[in-house]
């Protein structure tokens, strides 16, 4: 019973953490990357729709280092020792699949907040460092 509730906890929270990285890549990642395209009308017309997205970009470091948290404490669960699936064979394989969907979800998340960090806090200083 115990483990049952874990591993919907796991598979919650490692969307959640999916979720919360979301917010990195609209905040961040999307505005770079339609500006350096040539998009800035479609940028300024997103902005004016969801004007949220100025607060999100006001208050990227908060973003990032909730999303980070999330995407650490998700890994955590995910990998920590002690670990067990049940041992009814029903119950073992959707533990296993489970398992390897949050998995994946989780380093897809990572991917997603590696790339948002990479845009927020590293694109611009080193394309200034690359213009000399």
């Amino acid at each position: 019973m115990l483990s049952n509730r874990l591993d919907g906890n796991e598979t919650r929270l490692a969307w959640l953490a999916l979720i919360t990285t979301m917010g990195t890549i609209v905040c961040c990642a999307l505005p770079i990357t339609l500006v350096a395209l040539g998009m800035g009308a479609t940028m300024a017309a997103l902005v004016s729709n969801v004007p949220f997205l100025v607060t999100l970009s006001q208050h990227k470091i908060l973003v990032f280092t909730i999303s980070g948290s999330m995407l650490a404490l998700s890994g955590w669960v995910l990998y920590r020792s002690g670990r067990t699936c049940p041992v009814d064979p029903e119950l073992a394989e959707l533990c296993r699949r489970a398992e390897k969907w949050n998995r994946r979800v989780l380093w897809f998340s990572t991917c997603l907040w590696g790339i948002g960090f990479f845009a927020a806090f590293l694109a611009l200083p080193l394309r200034i460092w690359l213009d000399g």
